[in-house]
């Protein structure tokens, strides 16, 4: 059987996470699902994986609550499911930065396409001539693991880190288009919020991650794979898994 993996977000106020818990636990265990799905204040993040008549169950599930109506899940294809468990969690953050003045459920920094910004790097410049600089919001080990040629990375551990090394780099995008990107999108779109809010003006999240620009353009101008945090550890830029092993 060929495994379909999907994984998507959105952020929106959530006050109703444990009964919403216990809710979707019952349903996707039910339709044999195996993954994660992080419930927090500030909204929703969702992996999973399953056949593909149990994978459209269950989104049609999760849209069927108008919070989610919207969501858009990003697919991959394994021969094997990435994961052993399903778990449906609780957190404060769906990923955790520690700001809490960022809100991305009030508020979204701009989203760059991925065909645009694919004409952008082929083209050096933005549709107003200005360098496009690509901002790696990942996890050190992540970057390790592949990333946009030229793109700056800072070395970071925990993604709580990042808004004080950009605040620190902030002279460096003076005059410049800044493309924050990440996996999925849920990092760099916080992290685009977060520049707005330090006064960088021409800023960018990659609309649905590293992922959906796989999907939308393939690998130009990406060297390498996709960390991914399940069992296939990264994927190629046909989103099939990577050949070898990652080791962090």
């Amino acid at each position: 059987m060929t495994v379909v993996n999907i994984s998507c977000y959105k952020f929106v106020v959530l006050n109703d996470r444990e009964a919403l818990k216990a809710g979707l636990d019952t349903h996707l265990r039910g339709l044999g699902l195996l993954g994660t799905v992080l419930l927090a204040p500030e909204g929703i993040n969702v992996f999973l994986a399953g056949s593909r008549a149990a994978i459209d169950a269950g989104v049609a599930h999760l849209r069927a609550d108008p919070r989610f109506a919207d969501l858009a899940p990003k697919e991959s294809l394994s021969a094997e499911a990435p994961f052993r468990k399903l778990r449906v969690r609780l957190k404060q953050e769906i990923i955790t930065m520690k700001m809490p003045v960022i809100r991305p459920a009030g508020q979204r920094a701009p989203a760059v396409a991925a065909a645009t910004l694919k004409r952008w790097l082929d083209r050096g410049h933005d549709d107003e001539g200005r360098p496009v600089v690509m901002l790696d919001t990942r996890n050190d080990y992540e970057v390790a693991a592949g990333t946009f040629e030229h793109a700056v990375a800072y070395g970071i551990a925990v993604f709580s880190e990042f808004p004080a090394r950009v605040a620190a780099h902030r002279a460096d995008f003076a005059g410049k288009t800044v493309v924050s990107f990440c996996t999925g999108g849920i990092r760099c779109e916080k992290a685009a919020i977060h520049m707005q809010s330090i006064g960088l003006e021409r800023v960018y999240q990659l609309e649905g991650g590293i992922l959906k620009y796989f999907e939308e353009v393939g690998g130009a101008h990406f060297h390498g794979n996709c960390f991914v945090f399940d069992e296939r550890e990264a994927v190629a830029a046909d989103l099939q898994p990577a050949s070898g092993r990652l080791h962090r």
